[in-house]
């Protein structure tokens, strides 16, 4: 990635230090995420791909109010950090035009045991979809329609 090519990123340092937090519009490189979060206490390493899919769209935009997102993030993976005994925390969502296929949302947690890592990871899809602002807007042939969000953000209504 280069200075040119992101739109915003802010890495946050947790327990460990190399963790990723961001909101960017480029793309990520899935098996380096997994390559950082391993560590000789690491048992488990769990990954959530959040991918657009084909529901007779032909694309997906995605805005978000980006230092409030950033800072929900960040509170996100310190709770899960806590909560779950996490070792490792990575959260990237992206912004921008994502076509059917791209990743959306890439979470990989890293854990001293599979239930710790599955619960975290859980954790923190369900903590995004409820209270981060970001808001997505589906793109058909015929116009569009942002996306009501389990958060209260969007309206469903056609523009």
């Amino acid at each position: 990635m280069t200075l040119q090519s992101f739109h915003r990123l802010r890495v946050a340092e947790f327990k460990t230090g190399g963790e990723m937090i961001a909101i960017q519009k480029d793309n990520v490189d899935i098996g380096k995420l997994i390559d950082g979060a391993k560590q000789r206490s690491t048992g488990a390493i769990v990954v959530f791909d959040g991918i657009v899919r084909d529901d007779d769209i032909c694309e997906m935009e995605l805005e978000a109010y980006e230092d409030v997102a950033l800072q929900e993030l960040e509170k996100i993976a310190r709770d899960a950090t806590d909560q779950f005994n996490l070792l490792h925390v990575d959260i990237i969502h992206r912004i921008g035009r994502l076509a059917v296929g791209e990743n959306i949302l890439i979470i990989v947690v890293g854990a001293g045991h599979r239930e710790e890592a599955y619960g975290g990871s859980r954790f923190i899809i369900e903590e995004i979809k409820a209270g981060v602002p970001i808001w997505k807007k589906e793109l058909t042939k015929n116009g569009g329609r942002w996306v009501p969000g389990e958060h209260g953000h969007g309206s469903g209504i056609s523009r």
